[in-house]
């Protein structure tokens, strides 16, 4: 590929905390973890944080610590990844999906508050902040009380993300953050949850591993017996490995650089692609210095004369790499039949998935490179 749709940034400070791992001998989960932890709860603005194999992990233990249980019913936006609604499932619950706002493909107060009038049953949500824009929370976590709706926010598209200048991470009861490798920083596979309720931090913590209710590394460093422990519940296998957190530090230590060169990147598009006017661009409701830009996506729309199918394979033989975010959750096989799930109910999230396409965009990536992308775009459209 001349221009691959992601790459991964990785420079000195990751391998240094890396080889302090190797050098230690000790591999999985312990002071590292706990170290990249802290670090995180402080850049965000939270009280604690818990590392975790996966945004997904994150979303589990976080319902579950909510304490969504079978027979519940929970709203999600319904352009989301798959995760988003199958850790529902995990739980017995069922997912009410939502339309989303055509241009910032999310939730919006107006579109949660529609839904809790047609379904006063539904006592949750979780709130996906696409692309790394943050939804309007403050209104979002204001209807949500009136009528006694618990909030967790999937912000896997979103650190480091702000609105009004809040941080991400400290809107809601518990947000999760994924650390997969194309994000804005990896672990390579990893999540992160942060919360300042000490109850469910608590919960989170025993139940990433096994339910066991002291860690291997505490068990490990403590004066007392160290076989000593006990279950106090039927846990999971989420924890996160040293070796993963020391990446992680060396990318938080890079976080607001590796965004802003994203950022860059996301300009070049947007002054270079507001021309043509069968694209249809992100709509931006913060200010762009306060977006995550983990992805660009455009919509072909239906001016356009070549689908968006036709597109991505003239980028491809170009040489540019593109992905889709995503087939919406209501034409997925299991969700659509399960549900009875009809398109019609989500005119625009269906019109997105219709036309969308997500261009390069990582951190390091040249002028020269974006000019290639937005030139294959002008001469194929």
């Amino acid at each position: 590929m001349k221009v691959p749709f992601a790459k991964v940034k990785i420079g000195d400070s990751e391998r240094r905390h890396l080889n302090e791992v190797l050098d230690s001998g000790w591999l999985t989960t312990a002071g590292k973890t706990m170290e990249f932890e802290k670090r995180f709860a402080e850049f965000v603005g939270a009280k604690f944080a818990c590392a975790v194999n996966s945004c997904t992990a994150a979303l589990h233990l976080g319902l579950e610590a909510l304490g969504v249980a079978r027979g519940d019913k929970v709203f999600i936006p319904t352009m989301t990844f798959t995760a988003t609604a199958e850790v529902v499932r995990y739980l017995g619950a069922d997912i009410v999906p939502l339309d989303i706002e055509y241009g910032t493909n999310l939730l919006t107060p107006e579109i949660l508050e529609e839904a809790i009038r047609k379904n006063p049953d539904v006592k949750h949500v979780i709130m996906v902040h696409y692309a790394g824009q943050t939804a309007d929370m403050l209104r979002i976590l204001e209807l949500c009380e009136q009528h006694g709706i618990q909030v967790m926010e999937d912000a896997a598209h979103a650190f480091p993300a702000k609105r009004d200048g809040q941080f991400v991470g400290t809107f809601s009861k518990l947000t999760c953050f994924s650390f997969y490798a194309n994000k804005t920083i990896t672990t390579g596979e990893g999540g992160m949850l942060v919360t300042d309720d000490e109850d469910i931090y608590n919960r989170v913590k025993i139940m990433r591993l096994h339910g066991i209710n002291r860690d291997v590394w505490d068990r490990f460093t403590s004066n007392k017996p160290s076989w000593e422990y006990d279950v106090i519940d039927a846990g999971y296998k989420y924890n996160m490995p040293d070796l993963a957190a020391a990446i992680g530090l060396g990318q938080l230590e890079q976080a607001e650089n590796l965004r802003s060169q994203r950022q860059k990147a996301a300009e070049f598009y947007l002054r270079n692609l507001s021309d043509i006017t069968v694209l249809d661009l992100p709509k931006l409701e913060v200010n762009s210095n306060e977006h995550a830009w983990h992805i660009f996506p455009i919509v072909i729309n239906d001016e356009s004369k070549i689908s968006r199918n036709e597109l991505i394979e003239r980028l491809s033989e170009s040489g540019i790499g593109t992905s889709v975010h995503y087939k919406p959750i209501h034409r997925l096989k299991y969700y659509s039949e399960k549900y009875s799930l009809d398109p019609v109910e989500f005119p625009n999230a269906d019109k997105v998935w219709k036309g969308t396409l997500s261009l390069p965009l990582y951190a390091g990536i040249e002028d020269i490179e974006l000019a290639l992308v937005v030139n294959c775009l002008l001469q194929n459209l």
